[in-house]
């Protein structure tokens, strides 16, 4: 039987993207043509500052400490979560949700490598890939973070919600609270009227109504969320 590592992750929303998470060994490949990369950078640099004796040098290792940490946080950040090698791969990091990433995770994943490097060669990082259904290292599981196939992050489906009218939100409202009221309306029809119709009856201060009133308003709101388009 064939592994599926295809992961569905439902947006705020409501776009369900299909992601496909990368495993050890096109991570392996991504990683050894970054190190390729940072490898030339510092022959170069070495050549150019050997020049000025042990300052030079003192200078070189510098820059080897700043390249090896910065280096896969800046691309992670400013390119869309992919490094020159994991563009090859045709891979990239995202956040579990599939948002991109920012500092403070793209940090926390990267300041972690020395662990995954532990004790030699990667491997409390291989080890914790493949126990774990995501293919995440240590450094992904502190960070909240998967890396996955670029051309696999697709759209797979759009929620459907009843066909009501949508109506602004009468106050502003965190964004969870509105997840909330866009899966409630996706999903009361399939519940039993009763149960429904107590879901609903949790929001009267919103909404100010009951019963099959207040699911009706529930679903305006949620079309007012998502973005339809009133016909009036």
């Amino acid at each position: 039987m064939m592994l599926d590592t295809t992961r569905p992750v439902e947006t705020p929303e409501g776009i369900e993207l299909a992601l496909r998470v990368a495993g050890p060994v096109v991570r392996a490949l991504a990683w050894a043509m970054d190190f390729c990369i940072r490898a030339f950078i510092y022959t170069i640099l070495f050549y150019l500052l050997f020049l000025f004796g042990k300052l030079g040098i003192g200078l070189w290792l510098v820059y080897i400490f700043i390249i090896e940490w910065f280096y896969p946080v800046l691309f992670e950040v400013y390119k869309q979560g992919a490094t020159p090698g994991k563009r090859a791969m045709k891979i990239k990091v995202l956040h579990e949700l599939g948002t991109p990433v920012d500092w403070s995770t793209s940090m926390i994943r990267n300041l972690l490598l020395t662990v995954d490097f532990l004790p030699f060669l990667y491997g409390f990082g291989l080890l914790s890939m493949l126990i774990n259904k995501d293919f995440k290292r240590i450094g992904d599981l502190a960070a909240g973070t998967v890396v996955v196939y670029e051309e696999e992050m697709l759209i797979k489906k759009k929620i459907s919600l009843p066909d009501e009218a949508p109506q602004a939100m009468p106050v502003t409202l965190p964004l969870e609270e509105q997840e909330a009221i866009i899966k409630f309306a996706e999903r009361a029809q399939q519940l039993p009227p009763g149960r429904a119709e107590e879901l609903a009856d949790i929001v009267k201060p919103l909404t100010g109504k009951t019963g099959e009133a207040a699911i009706k308003s529930l679903y305006q709101l949620a079309n007012g969320l998502i973005g339809v388009r009133s016909y009036h």
